[in-house]
């Protein structure tokens, strides 16, 4: 496959090859599924369900205001003839938070590329499934999630249920390849150690890499850095590399920085166990990419954020975890449009781990964290509900058709 070819098209083309694998599996079932639950990209799977008439679903690993936009694109598409980053006024979604022109997903940055194409069906076919699940709770998007139920320009569009059944998060691993991370997590002081990582796709160009590395310094804080090779190209290069990381030496850091910080920061190379360190009492905040795994990650381990958007629909996380939680920081630049220098970024996370203002979006996200357990609990809880729901339609729509 062309590397050229953005990683929504490629995500899309990947799994319209897999359909016919699809088919022939559920036909070689001796107990046919009950239902078909398919990725935001698996929607062209939705004949396969009609054709074993079974109850069909979108599951949709992002925020509700996310999944608001993707069903009204069609619409502004309709609406807005030129380039949607070269609006003066922010997109608006009926019932729902407007998006900024720079915070638009990567599909609508060109309405000439493909995965624009994919991503108006995409929003298209969301329509025609009998309901969505979303990895989001009652609690941190209610406005949303209340627009999806009683707007009516909202329901023009999505009649079907939305079913917030989040935060489904990975669990902890076993204490495997940390190297003695955690015996070092151990001896830093509550709440004082910056963890660091763009996720499994992100990449940072060389200039970023340095100036980044330089912020992390000068703020005389200390931190765990999840650190890969930079790049030239996209940020989100890493996605379809096969790099394993025997080559990541710290060559492209600046000269000395290994020596100099090495009693108040950590280096791992390409991977680290992530939810074993947010969950360790002495992280204090995350410079995060903004991927939703990762932000619901934060959310649920009570760690503030540095909101670093790559790609994707990370710029809306941003937004999201900046103006409607006040849980995370974020640079005055969008990273994907200017470097950030390092005072900006030695501000930052200074701010974060010290600052009265890092304390105040530390106490909203153990708020946050609460509610998120609260979703989940069997007695009362919201997502419990949805997810009960669900299970309930399933049964309802698939009796008729078992007659």
């Amino acid at each position: 496959m062309n590397p050229s070819i953005q990683v929504v098209t490629r995500l899309c083309m990947m799994m319209r090859e897999a359909l016919p694998l699809i088919s022939s599996a559920i036909a070689s079932m001796d107990c046919k599924p009950d239902a078909l639950i398919v990725d935001l990209f698996g929607t062209e799977a939705l004949p396969i369900a009609l054709e074993y008439n079974l109850p069909k679903y979108v599951y949709v690993p992002s925020t509700a205001w996310f999944t608001a936009l993707t069903v009204y694109c069609p619409v502004l598409d309709g609406e807005i003839k030129g380039p949607y980053v070269d609006e003066p006024d922010c997109l608006k979604i009926p019932g729902c938070k407007s998006v900024r022109p720079v915070d638009v997903v990567d599909p609508m940055l060109s309405r000439d590329d493909q995965q624009y194409v994919e991503y108006l069906r995409q929003g298209r076919e969301f329509t025609l499934f009998d309901g969505i699940l979303l990895n989001s709770w009652e609690n941190l998007e209610s406005k949303t999630l209340e627009a999806f139920r009683e707007n009516e320009g909202l329901r023009s569009v999505m009649t079907a249920p939305v079913y917030p059944i989040g935060p489904l998060t990975r669990p902890m691993e076993p204490e495997v390849l940390e190297n003695g991370l955690m015996d070092w997590l151990d001896k830093q002081p509550s709440q004082s150690v910056l963890f660091v990582s763009f996720g499994s796709g992100g990449l940072l160009s060389a200039d970023q890499m340095t100036e980044l590395a330089w912020g992390l310094e000068l703020s005389q804080q200390r931190f765990i850095w999840v650190v890969r090779p930079p790049t030239s190209g996209r940020s989100d290069d890493a996605f379809f590399s096969r790099d394993d990381g025997s080559q990541g030496s710290p060559g492209y850091l600046p000269p000395g920085f290994l020596t100099r910080n090495r009693n108040t920061g950590i280096l791992i190379p390409m991977w680290g166990p992530q939810v074993n360190i947010l969950s360790h009492p002495s992280i204090g905040g995350f410079l995060s990419h903004c991927g939703w795994n990762s932000t619901l990650e934060s959310i649920v381990s009570g760690v503030p954020m540095i909101a670093w958007p790559l790609y994707a629909e990370q710029r809306m996380n941003a937004a999201f975890l900046t103006e409607e939680l006040g849980v995370a920081l974020r640079p005055e630049e969008l990273p994907t449009r200017k470097v950030v220098g390092r005072e900006e970024i030695e501000k930052l996370v200074w701010t974060l781990i010290q600052d009265e203002v890092g304390q105040v979006m530390r106490d909203k996200v153990r708020r946050l964290k609460i509610t998120a357990a609260d979703a989940l609990s069997r007695i009362s809880g919201s997502s419990y509900k949805y997810m009960t729901q669900i299970l309930s339609d399933i049964r309802d729509k698939r009796a008729p058709m078992m007659k």
